[in-house]
Order: C-alpha cells, then structure tokens, then sequence
C-alpha cells in the first residue's frame, strides 16, 4: 500500500480519529465534504492551512476502510 504519511493517529488529537499532520482535521471530515460535493479546490479555501496532497491522503485513506 501506497505510503500516507500525512495521516496520523494520536489518541490525544481527536480521540484518536485518524487527522491530518495531526492537526484536528479528520479524514471524515474531508470525506463529508466530498461527499456534500464541494470540490478539492473549495476544501483548500475551506481549509487554507491545507494542501492538496492532505486532501488526496485523506481520500485514499478512507477508501481503504
């Protein structure tokens, strides 16, 4: 499986919720937006302390679940 580096998992950020570089933005959080259908592009203006390699790590993250 492809290295995802940019996600983590610590049980004192987000009660252990797989994050992004753990910062408290969780993978399922990334996954609703793109579920609601907000594009790759608004999640970065969303998120400005988010990039886009986050965001793609994030998606291949949950679609291994």
């Amino acid at each position: 499986m492809e290295q995802l580096g940019r996600i983590t998992q610590q049980p004192e950020v987000m009660g252990g919720r797989a994050c992004i570089r753990g910062m408290r933005v969780t993978v399922g959080m990334i996954a609703g937006q793109i579920g609601a259908g907000h594009s790759v592009d608004e999640i970065l203006v969303d998120y400005p302390y988010l990039e886009r390699e986050d965001i793609m790590q994030a998606l291949r993250y949950a679609a291994c679940l």
